[in-house]
Formats: C-alpha cells, structure tokens, sequence
C-alpha cells in the first residue's frame, strides 16, 4: 500500500508540474492543449503538485 501511495504522489507531482508550465505558458506540448497560456491551469497544477507531495510525504511514514 505505502508503494502505491508513492507511486500516486509521484506521478501527481509530474501531472500537476505539466500543468504549472502548460498553465504559464513554458510548456507548449501538446500544441493543440486548451490548457496553453491559461493561469487557472497554473493554480490547478500547484494544488495537484502539493497534494502529490503530501501523498508522497505520508506513503514514507
């Protein structure tokens, strides 16, 4: 069980990075993404990220 929570945090924190840099604009992939140069995106990729590093943090207790 810790592993997988590991595994769900981590790929969390990828997903919501993604979306930090699609949110701000420094990351144009896919180029078609909706997600491209929209701040909100940026916000929604920060929440992910912390609850991915929380999942994380908790999976190494």
């Amino acid at each position: 069980m810790r592993t997988l929570l590991l595994i769900i945090g981590l790929a969390a924190i990828a997903v919501g990075g993604l979306w930090i840099g699609q949110g701000l604009g420094y990351v144009a992939w896919p180029a078609s993404s909706f997600m491209i140069r929209q701040p909100q995106w940026a916000y929604y990729g920060a929440a992910l990220a912390a609850a991915g590093l929380a999942l994380a943090a908790w999976s190494r207790r």
